[in-house]
């Protein structure tokens, strides 16, 4: 790794991002905003399982919410390249409002169908793509390359954190007043980031400069010179294949089965057994990312990130079947460090290498990779599952993670030689 590259990635500064102010107010305003969409996971998650009891329409979930990072993800960038970031991020937040009213009325009024939740989820999918970019370049504008790195591992802590207190929240909600008032009170936690982003005096494009920005059209001609960017930097090749390899086939479907995991463990409702479960993964991130922000020496860069999703692999391979319940949660837990090691560093290194003028656009194509290629999970985890069994199908596509990870590991390698 370059030298530059290497230093910010490595920067010595603890937390280096919460000596800016902004970023402080921004970290826990995002905080409130993610763990009001936790809340909804957590409750339309349940109910879908409660009232369908399909690991089919389980993955098919899971495929409904992500297609959109596919397919629209280069196009928000390219918004994000263009367009105040602030605004963006505050249309995304509007759509996630509309998206938990509509969860909550159906769900008071006993019309959820399956096609509703496809729909829903397709429309929180959308805000997603939005606002992701947009996120990330005002993060960079607040903090500068120095903090970038630090950045994102902290605003990880913020969404898993947000992974923790959700289902703890949204469980305790649930059962004091049932998932549709809980939807319904839930659009109120979106508001303070949306009501900040007036006040906040970035916009994203701090490090661009005066010149004209491109329109976001996605014309052959503009793709092609996004593809000439990346290829002439094959550490973000590296990053873009890791990311979409480890979202395709195990991705966040998971999550979206952990119903049927915690019932093969004794758990027969939403009771403090599944929310445990669920929360694992989440905790294992925070507890991660604490110490990396901690120890610098165990900040990496290109093969550290490959190394890490390779042993994260191995675990997820072996938690579906693990013997006992204390078992299923240390091991989600061990995955949950390993996880948000390798997609820190891979964010970080993509973000720090693209250029100003393309950074949305480059974060873009790194989002349809990382998040886009989720949507095949419910494929390889959920629909596969239906045939075989979930917990196989998860085993299998992990196996597939490790394989390919460590070809990542041999052609990098080859070409430090």
């Amino acid at each position: 790794m370059s030298r530059p590259v290497a230093a910010e990635l490595s920067a010595t500064t603890k937390f280096g991002a919460l000596h800016h102010r902004d970023y402080r107010n921004y970290f826990l305003l995002a905080l409130v905003g993610m763990t009001a969409e936790s809340i909804e996971h957590v409750a339309s998650y349940w109910v879908i399982f409660e009232s369908f009891h399909s690991p089919t329409l389980g993955g098919f979930a899971v495929i409904s919410h992500w297609v959109p990072f596919l397919l629209f993800s280069v196009y928000a960038g390219a918004l994000a390249d263009r367009f105040d970031c602030r605004r963006l991020i505050q249309a995304a937040q509007g759509l996630l409002m509309l998206v938990s009213l509509t969860w909550g009325l159906l769900f008071m009024t006993g019309t959820l169908r399956g096609w509703h939740a496809a729909a829903l989820l397709m429309v929180h999918g959308m805000a997603g793509v939005i606002v992701s970019p947009p996120i990330q370049l005002i993060v960079h504008d607040i903090v500068g390359p120095e903090h970038l790195a630090s950045a994102i591992r902290l605003n990880a802590i913020s969404r898993y954190v947000s992974m923790l207190i959700g289902p703890a929240v949204g469980g305790a909600l649930m059962l004091a007043l049932g998932p549709g008032m809980t939807l319904l009170l839930n659009v109120l936690l979106y508001l303070p980031l949306t009501l900040y982003l007036f006040f906040l005096p970035y916009t994203g494009h701090g490090d661009v400069g005066a010149g004209p920005r491109l329109a976001p059209r996605l014309s052959l001609a503009q793709a092609r010179r996004l593809l000439a960017e990346v290829r002439s930097e094959p550490r973000i090749i590296r990053m873009i294949v890791l990311a979409g390899t480890t979202s395709f086939f195990v991705g966040t479907a998971f999550q979206a089965q952990m119903p049927e995991y915690a019932h093969h463990h004794g758990s027969e409702e939403a009771d403090v057994w599944y929310t445990v479960l669920f929360s694992a993964n989440a905790a294992g991130a925070v507890i991660g990312a604490v110490i990396m922000e901690s120890v610098a020496a165990l900040r990496g860069g290109v093969r550290a990130a490959i190394v890490c999703a390779a042993i994260w692999g191995v675990v997820m391979a072996i938690f579906p079947f693990a013997h006992g319940y204390a078992a299923a949660v240390t091991l989600l837990v061990v995955a949950g460090v390993f996880n948000i090691a390798y997609t820190s560093m891979a964010q970080a290194v993509v973000q720090i290498l693209a250029p100003p003028n393309l950074r949305g656009r480059v974060v873009g194509l790194f989002n349809t990779s990382m998040m886009g290629l989720r949507a095949g999970s419910g494929l390889t985890v959920g629909v596969v599952g239906a045939l075989i069994g979930v917990e196989l199908s998860l085993t299998l596509s992990a196996v597939v993670v490790v394989a390919i990870a460590v070809g990542l590991l041999a052609a990098d390698a080859r070409r430090r030689r």
